[in-house]
């Protein structure tokens, strides 16, 4: 991975400003866009959603996409994150305007993000441990 990475007990640590512009794809080898940032719920102490960069002409247009940060996998052969998602089913997804951007971590949005990837949202899948 670009930047300070460190593996402790197969865990690797990254600094968030170091994942920004990675690239994604899905496993068909397909661009699916770049990671813009991480968003962390504070209160909860994890990452909420990654905001992906996907559409537009040379990063003009470009609509944001919260992607649940369990639905992206890191394959380091290629140093790019995966996504095992159709395009199809990210070009329907509800995003966001790159300049504004949800200002909390509102459940009711954050649960209809998550059911549309087929994730449990994190905070359920921590009451479950």
């Amino acid at each position: 991975m670009r930047g300070t990475t460190t593996t402790v007990e197969r865990r690797s640590i990254v600094r968030g400003r170091d994942l920004a512009d990675y690239s994604v794809r899905n496993p068909r080898g397909e661009d699916l866009g770049t990671i813009k940032d991480v968003v962390i719920d504070a209160n909860e102490g994890c990452i909420a959603y990654a905001a992906l960069s996907f559409g537009g002409l040379m990063g003009l247009g470009d609509k944001l996409f919260a992607i649940p940060w369990a639905a992206l996998q890191y394959n380091a052969a290629d140093d790019v994150f995966v996504l095992d998602v159709p395009k199809e089913r990210l070009e329907n997804a509800p995003g966001f305007d790159k300049d504004n951007w949800p200002t909390t971590a509102e459940r009711e949005w954050l649960t209809g993000m998550y059911s549309h990837y087929g994730y449990t949202p994190y905070w359920e899948r921590r009451q479950e441990r």
